[in-house]
């Protein structure tokens, strides 16, 4: 369950064809909890850290956009030329050049990619208008041009540079670029048959927004497409721009409902005929979530999961035979992840890489298998697996990796769970992981590291140090330029350090990571109100330590100066890095053991000398209002406010991805599903309730709300409510909306929950 903001700068980078862009204004976007909303600088350092830049082949150089045109730097020297200039850009028979929002260059570099006027699907802005730039002849023109405007999405060369193919109204097409021909490959397509891209669900779960993939041979193109005829619409009603209601269908399978029958084709492209590859299982019972040629092949991987994502398959398919042969097997008995914490999954064109090594014999892949978070090597026949990345620690994400050198770049914190640190190890497996990241500078790191492996760029903060970048060489961690170093910005950038880190352990024997945030004029002979922030589910954690992390921005005015010690807890179940048994203890005890070990904890800090127990208030958002509702209502004892904003009331209303994921299948277990949602306990309610929720959530549907709603009334209980009119999930759509909300939920605490010590 996630959330939306408007207008955050999202910086979006290509993982293929050596794509070049910028940072772009989307007007919407879903981030993951982990980089909650009410930290947003948090979330734009980490999202932000590659700061516009993508680099070069060689990776000697990187390219950024500047004032609409695209600039080179060469490294070490950093030394600025225009490599297009805008005025390259400008369309026939216009005076402006187009806005920039994505390029990339065909494989030869003789033509560039342009993507421009874009529009909003579903999370971000994956539809527009894209031109194609000959460098070699300084010639522009459109793509599509006899498709709708801002209709084409995912446009790629093909790898000799001839063609494009991109998707428009669920549809795949191919423009040849000598005579811009435009050729349907496929027909059949429609919102609910989808060749090409995905339905909401693979979206929203999977981050799978790109459909198609090019043979290395320009030959053939390998697609998914879903059939989700069988899936049911949930209608969306919008009230207020019209006088007569507007219904919006969304195909949404709600959990215990079927997925879309997910399957690949191949379309040769000489005959337009279309090979559908024979992957054994009922395609309604699994989901694809990986294609990728491998290189200089007509072969591609595919990763397979069963419905329940216990099972994981990496299966090999010929085009040209139609083999089909499973390579590599992995089974859990909670879930799979598919998704690693850091993967810019908000990147437009992002596509769940595979890692090639040794000409593509071999590639690098992420397991679980050991308990830990370890990267694995995995030959193409499936007969060698080598362990890479070794000892009792998790691999928070991949970095980059370097076969000549032969190491791997990654991020973890063996020591301490807040923070993100770069390390290396062999690539062989033979390696101790070697800290590359300098002392000195706890918190947060993050790296974009360069194809050689020999510069990276840079970014750290920490909740009392504003994000800070700079150049660096690689493995030595110098910096390229000594006066734009962090070391010398790091003086400038402090802030007065308001945040204290610390554990608590429950009488369970249960450990958690905290922070705490105490009243400006703290007088520890004072007792002061508590307000818990949460989010407790798989999604996300909220105890980094990261600039802003600490930082409640719904609430109008200062927390600090108004006398109120703000505190968050990570449970059991969050994506900490603390291992498997940590993450996974959860399955199947959403609204259970987060809830109990939330609770716990805060008996624990009731017993602090300074907490006033009588003035408890917790909240959250989307996962995080579904805890404070459990929270407020299975521990009315301990919680008396609580505001919950966009939650799952009932856990049957949510998608199935996501809710089966962890909860595993309401036909198997429908217990579990009924006692850890809200709605259940809703009776015990005794405290100060705020529920707010966007009639227009296409995420988690409002319906929640009105469930919640009639059971609260049905006992006779008494509360406050705001609905918010077509707004999402994120409450940020119409004028005023932020103002209204942040005076709404600044008032309630303030009314129901006073500051100040006593």
């Amino acid at each position: 369950m996630r959330f939306v903001f408007d207008g955050i700068l999202v910086l979006v980078k290509s993982a293929s064809n050596n794509q070049i862009q910028r940072t772009m204004r989307l007007p919407k976007i879903y981030l993951k909890f982990y980089l909650f909303i009410f930290s947003i600088f948090l979330i734009f350092h980490a999202k932000a850290q590659q700061d516009g830049i993508q680099w070069s082949k060689d990776g000697n150089s990187y390219f950024r956009v500047e004032q609409n045109e695209i600039v080179q730097y060469a490294l070490p020297s950093n030394d600025r030329s225009v490599l297009i200039n805008r005025n390259l850009m400008i369309p026939e028979g216009q005076t402006d050049p187009l806005d920039l929002e994505l390029f990339s260059f065909s494989e030869d570099g003789r033509k560039l990619l342009i993507y421009t006027n874009s529009a909003q699907v579903w999370r971000i802005n994956t539809r527009g208008d894209y031109w194609v730039l000959d460098l070699e002849h300084n010639s522009l023109h459109k793509l599509g041009k006899s498709l709708p405007e801002s209709s084409l999405m995912f446009a790629k060369f093909s790898p000799d540079g001839t063609k494009v193919a991109y998707v428009s109204q669920y549809n795949i097409y191919l423009e040849d670029l000598s005579t811009q021909a435009i050729q349907a490959l496929t027909t059949d397509g429609n919102r609910k048959l989808i060749n090409g891209t995905f339905d909401w669900v693979y979206e929203e779960e999977f981050a799978n927004r790109d459909g198609f993939r090019w043979s290395p041979d320009s030959k053939s193109i390998a697609f998914w497409q879903l059939d989700a005829r069988g899936t049911g619409d949930f209608f969306m009603i919008n009230n207020i721009d019209s006088v007569y209601s507007k219904v919006i269908p969304v195909e949404y399978p709600k959990v215990g409902q079927d997925p879309s029958a997910a399957r690949i084709g191949v379309i040769n492209l000489s005959t337009s005929k279309i090979e559908w590859v024979k992957i054994e299982g009922d395609p309604r019972q699994h989901y694809l979530v990986r294609l990728e040629f491998i290189p200089g092949t007509n072969e591609f991987l595919v990763q397979q999961l069963n419905r329940k994502q216990q099972e994981s398959k990496i299966i090999r398919c010929d085009v040209g035979s139609g083999a089909v042969t499973v390579i590599s097997t992995e089974y859990d008995a909670a879930w799979i992840d598919v998704m690693t914490p850091n993967e810019d999954t908000y990147a437009v064109d992002f596509k769940h890489p595979f890692h090639w090594l040794a000409g593509g014999k071999e590639f690098l892949w992420t397991s679980e298998k050991d308990g830990w978070r370890h990267l694995y090597r995995i030959s193409i026949d499936g007969k060698k697996e080598t362990l890479v990345t070794k000892g009792d620690f998790d691999v928070i994400s991949l970095g980059n990796y370097e076969e000549k050198s032969g190491y791997v770049y990654f991020i973890a914190s063996p020591t301490h769970a807040t923070q993100k640190y770069l390390y290396r190890t062999k690539l062989d497996g033979k390696g101790k992981p070697e800290l590359i990241t300098p002392a000195g500078l706890a918190g947060s790191h993050y790296y974009n590291i360069s194809p050689n492996g020999k510069f990276a760029q840079h970014r750290f903060s920490n909740t009392h140090t504003r994000p800070l970048g700079e150049l660096v060489s690689l493995p030595q961690h110098k910096a390229l330029n000594e006066k734009e170093s962090i070391a010398q910005k790091l003086p400038n950038a402090q802030e007065k350090n308001v945040t204290a880190f610390f554990k608590i352990k429950t009488e369970e024997g249960v450990e958690m990571d905290g922070w705490m945030v105490k009243p400006s004029d703290f007088d520890s002979t004072k007792k002061y109100p508590v307000v818990f922030y949460v989010y407790s589910e798989p999604w996300g954690a909220t105890v980094m330590d990261g600039y802003g992390a600490s930082k409640n921005r719904l609430y109008k005015g200062d927390m600090r100066e108004d006398g109120y010690v703000y505190i968050s807890i990570d449970n059991r179940g969050t994506p900490a890095p603390k291992g498997r048994e940590w993450r996974k203890s959860i399955y199947r005890k959403i609204g259970v053991v987060n809830i109990q070990d939330q609770a716990n904890a805060a008996k624990e800090i009731l017993k602090w000398d300074f907490i006033d127990s009588d003035r408890v208030a917790v909240w959250g958002w989307s996962g995080g209002g579904s805890a404070t509702l459990n929270l407020l209502f299975q521990f009315p004892e301990i919680y008396k406010t609580g505001i919950s904003i966009a939650a799952v009331a009932n856990q049957l209303t949510y998608d199935n991805i996501y809710q089966e994921r962890y909860m595993g299948l309401p036909q198997e277990n429908l217990e579990d599903f009924v006692q850890g949602s809200p709605i259940t306990h809703a009776k015990n309610l005794e405290g100060n309730l705020l529920y707010i929720h966007g009639t227009g959530d296409d995420n988690v549907h409002y319906q929640n709300a009105e469930m919640l709603i009639s059971e609260l009334i049905k006992h006779n209980k008494q509360f406050q409510v705001m609905p918010y009119p077509n707004r999402a999930h994120g409450i940020s759509e119409g004028e005023g909306t932020f103002e209204h909300l942040s005076t709404l939920y600044t008032n309630f605490l303030k009314m129901y929950c006073p500051p100040g010590g006593r």
